[in-house]
């Protein structure tokens, strides 16, 4: 038996992208795949694909910057096996329009991205810690990015931010038998990252990296089963850089 059977993760951003593809992954393991997005019919979309591969899902629209919305969300996903085992905190903005500088971006936006980015993470944190508190094997995974390690843009500070408050929720929430870890995805070529980036900041991306060749949405999945499963019980606080090497440091 899988050690994901009978378990459930919520996933925020869930209607596509990684979000999807982790639901996709955990529900092929025997977990109740929740997938959270404020496109609502993109989550339900998305649990009716896993489902029709036998898979258990199921989607619920909710926008995590939305305090008493996420509570419910967290306890709707509660009901089904009696707790919340696995969370991931993968909604984020991240388009060209919030990867300009601060002083083009402006106040207002600045705002929304640390809302969502940032205030999001807690949100659902904070949401979901009462029904992950002692459940053996509790977990949950926030996204960060290579953009966090290499500075330079709001998207970037964001992202740092999210991989400090991993640390800080390591710490608060290891009591409860929770680990918190996070990924730092790199140049993953997805069909929307093919579409929307210049071949000349691709190859410049490309160059930096120490290993080459490219990355793929399943290294970033690969990586997420890594850190739920039992293999990483004694990692928490630590943020994984699947970069190719690109935002390699100490």
């Amino acid at each position: 038996m899988s050690e994901w059977e009978g378990r459930t993760a919520v996933i925020t951003g869930g209607g596509r992208g990684f979000g999807k593809a982790f639901g996709t992954a955990l529900a092929a393991e025997g977990a109740l795949a929740v997938l959270v997005d404020i496109d609502g019919a993109a989550a339900e979309a998305a649990a009716a694909e896993i489902v029709a591969k036998n898979g258990a899902a199921i989607g619920i629209q909710g926008d995590v910057t939305d305090e008493a919305g996420m509570v419910a969300v967290m306890a709707e996903a509660a009901k089904h096996r009696g707790g919340i085992d696995l969370l991931i905190n993968n909604a984020g903005l991240h388009s060209e329009e919030y990867s300009r500088p601060i002083t083009q971006m402006g106040l207002a936006k600045t705002k929304r991205l640390f809302d969502v980015n940032i205030n999001g993470t807690v949100t659902c944190t904070l949401a979901a810690h009462p029904h992950m508190t002692g459940r053996e094997g509790a977990s949950i995974i926030n996204i960060s990015s290579s953009a966090g390690h290499m500075g330079g843009t709001a998207y970037g500070t964001s992202k740092l931010a999210v991989a400090g408050l991993t640390i800080t929720f390591a710490r608060e929430l290891g009591t409860d038998g929770i680990r918190v870890n996070a990924i730092s995805p790199g140049l993953m070529l997805t069909d929307t990252i093919k579409a929307e980036l210049p071949a000349q900041t691709l190859a410049q991306v490309k160059s930096m990296q120490f290993i080459d060749g490219d990355g793929a949405e399943k290294h970033i999945v690969d990586a997420m089963m890594y850190l739920t499963s039992s293999r990483a019980e004694f990692v928490t606080g630590e943020t994984l850089r699947v970069t190719g090497g690109m935002a390699a440091g100490v």
